[in-house]
């Protein structure tokens, strides 16, 4: 079944108005007919399961047949701040992050960072990043479309994550698995989580004395990971103890 997000106007009491580029995909990529069924998603993580009724050059208007009241969001929104990767391994980490079950995800310039983004370029940058994310929402069947920032400095960042409930810095000179057993245990359901992400070079040194205090440190083992590879694995293990110890129901507060 596929996937589609529409904003809340053009979401009605009976059915959905489909706009946009979506409109080509249905009637020209997918060449789906009316009496399809199709997944939507509003702005808020509502989703309906629908039928195609009707397929014009400018809209699709999809019939409600029922609510999904389960949803496929997790019950804590995860917050990745990933430090600036080079090459295109950004567009990998973005697309795996969303599939894994990220809330939003925050690029950010790092003393060790290779990769120095031309200031001219970063709004066309974020926007192909957001629409990676987009995508990679439909194909996970998300319930919402991740939020991907322009780059923010690395003070920049420990500002923004500083209401976060929980905020974890898997940090290669940690050392000791018990630490992260902890931590990730003592999340609870609806707590924002912040995940601090090193780029290829690490962490330096000033930069964990900026946040130790205030963020735990944790091991991810006794293996150096690569930087795309500790985002992924501390996503999965966030993911498998919000899964299985956490309502499935989201309960998320409006201030996180």
């Amino acid at each position: 079944m596929y996937q589609f997000f529409v904003e809340s106007g053009q979401i009605g009491k009976d059915s959905v108005m489909i706009e946009g580029s979506d409109v080509n995909h249905i009637k020209n990529v997918l060449r789906m007919k009316p009496g399809e069924k199709i997944r939507i998603s509003g702005p808020a993580g509502e989703n309906y399961f629908c039928e195609i009724a009707e397929i014009e050059d400018s809209f699709v208007r999809a019939s409600i047949l029922e609510k999904d009241e389960k949803g496929t969001e997790l019950p804590n929104r995860i917050y990745l701040f990933q430090g600036l990767p080079k090459n295109d391994k950004m567009e990998l980490i973005i697309q795996k992050a969303v599939e894994l079950g990220v809330y939003e995800i925050i690029p950010v310039a790092m003393k060790n960072c290779v990769v120095k983004l031309d200031a001219k370029k970063v709004a066309a940058k974020t926007a192909r990043w957001q629409g990676i994310a987009e995508s990679a929402a439909k194909q996970s069947k998300r319930s919402l479309i991740p939020k991907v920032t322009e780059p923010m400095s690395y003070k920049e960042a420990v500002a923004y994550a500083e209401t976060l409930d929980q905020k974890l810095v898997p940090y290669e000179n940690e050392r000791g698995m018990a630490a992260t057993k902890e931590a990730v245990e003592a999340i609870r359901p609806g707590e924002s989580i912040g995940i601090f992400i090193g780029p290829e070079g690490g962490f330096a040194p000033e930069e964990i004395a900026m946040v130790k205090d205030e963020m735990k440190l944790i091991s991810l083992g006794s293996r150096i990971l690569r930087t795309e590879t500790a985002g992924f694995t501390t996503l999965a293990i966030l993911m498998y103890h919000i899964e299985t110890s956490c309502p499935e129901k989201s309960v998320w507060s409006d201030e996180n």
